[in-house]
């Protein structure tokens, strides 16, 4: 707590001296000759590629999903991943580089994803860096791709530090204070599966892809579409989870599993065996959605409480910034950004395609990197000891600090059909 005291008595100064850095770093972008950076991502199932420039211009982009293959497999599989990152690699980078009509020496540098992620796809990514930055003589800017979800929104958006982002994909569910480039705070994150994880779980426990229409798409996209037909999202019970922790911390296992025996439940009393649905599907995904859903808003609204209590973020730029594959969710962008109309934040998610996993977020936060020198490996000995974490914590731990802060207020109310208009 005398640590958070303390960031509050100098926090204001440093908002101000921030603000007056990046209005220098854009006079010096104006007069200084433009950043163009490539990036690299395969942290987990999708290659992607791009070169982003300075001004936040996408030069050229490309990328290759592994989707669909994983969605017949039941799931993503390592080692298949880390093959098919192999197999298609080169043919993607062609691809960015003829998209965008560049040839490397038109690159400043190579910006790859080496952290947080599946071991074996990191290094796919990680080693064809290396490859080109010592064919091409070009510095390497390893990127925390978690940091990248977060930071994405400024190549499009005029968003000042610090800010409130709330990353929520198949893999991480992270609450965090950004407060620049590479300093960020935990304020709340997941206990156990990650949102994305669960959702998959849940919609092929349902047997959503025997349904045509949700054949060919992730678990999450196929449990909104089902939702939306729901004539009463209210059948199914979800016990709210967490509700008596004063935190901003998130579980999804105990809505899983609540899920999976409802599911059973039906079985057993609609006798369905092999591939049949239960006959309210579309029921039970949108009660189990809004419990997730409610869940998450919870944890937001308290993390915004905290926030305005100990004036971390100037009233006038209370912004939160939502990103990560499940973020692409419909209903889950209108629920945040009632609660942000409600308790007085700006709220922002960049386009869908941005959401998920890609080369732009990469390229974009090695420009951010770039342009204040931080973390560019120039040096080849350097360049060559850079490796990949499976794991990686986002910042500085504050979840303690929230708790101990007890936050308990009224929560803002959401109704299933108000958020599907």
């Amino acid at each position: 707590m005398r640590h958070l005291l303390r960031f509050k008595a100098f926090n204001k100064k440093l908002c101000e001296f921030r603000k007056n850095c990046a209005n220098l770093n854009r006079g010096l972008c104006t007069q200084k000759k433009t950043i163009k950076v490539l990036g690299i991502e395969s942290s987990c199932d999708d290659t992607g590629f791009a070169i982003v420039d300075s001004s936040g211009n996408i030069l050229g982009e490309a990328i290759n999903s592994q989707m669909q293959f994983h969605l017949k497999q039941g799931g993503i599989n390592p080692l298949e991943a880390r093959l098919l990152h192999e197999k298609n690699i080169q043919k993607v980078y062609e691809e960015c580089l003829t998209s965008a009509n560049f040839v490397m020496d038109n690159v400043d540098a190579i910006a790859v994803s080496v952290e947080p992620g599946l071991p074996m796809s990191l290094t796919i990514g990680r080693d064809f860096a290396l490859k080109l930055s010592k064919e091409y003589d070009k510095p390497v800017i390893p990127i925390h791709h978690m940091k990248a979800h977060a930071l994405t929104v400024r190549m499009i958006k005029n968003v000042e530090f610090p800010y409130l982002a709330f990353l929520v994909s198949g893999g991480h569910c992270i609450l965090a204070l950004v407060q620049s480039v590479n300093d960020f705070k935990i304020l709340g994150q997941a206990l156990d599966n990650a949102p994305g994880e669960a959702m998959d779980k849940v919609a092929r426990r349902l047997k959503l892809s025997n349904i045509p229409e949700y054949a060919n798409v992730c678990g999450g996209q196929a449990l909104e579409m089902a939702a939306r037909k729901a004539d009463n999202p209210e059948q199914f019970f979800f016990p709210a989870a967490l509700a008596h922790y004063r935190d901003c911390n998130f579980s999804f296992s105990g809505l899983k599993t609540k899920a999976q025996k409802h599911i059973l439940q039906q079985e057993r009393d609609f006798n369905v065996m092999g591939a049949d649905i239960i006959p309210d599907v579309n029921n039970l995904c949108a009660g189990f959605l809004m419990a997730y859903f409610r869940h998450m808003c919870m944890r937001v609204q308290r993390a915004m409480e905290f926030i305005e209590k100990n004036e971390l973020i100037p009233e006038e730029q209370r912004t939160l910034v939502v990103s990560g594959g499940v973020a692409s969710n419909n209903i889950l962008a209108k629920a945040l950004s009632k609660v942000c109309e409600e308790i007085g934040f700006k709220f922002i998610r960049p386009p869908p395609k941005l959401c998920t996993d890609n080369g732009v977020m990469i390229a974009w936060n090695g420009v951010e990197k770039f342009a204040v020198d931080l973390d560019v490996v120039r040096n080849r000995n350097d360049i060559e000891k850079i490796d990949i974490k499976h794991k990686s914590p986002i910042g500085d731990d504050w979840t303690d600090i929230v708790t101990k802060e007890g936050i308990k207020r009224k929560w803002v109310k959401l109704k299933f059909n108000e958020l599907i208009d």
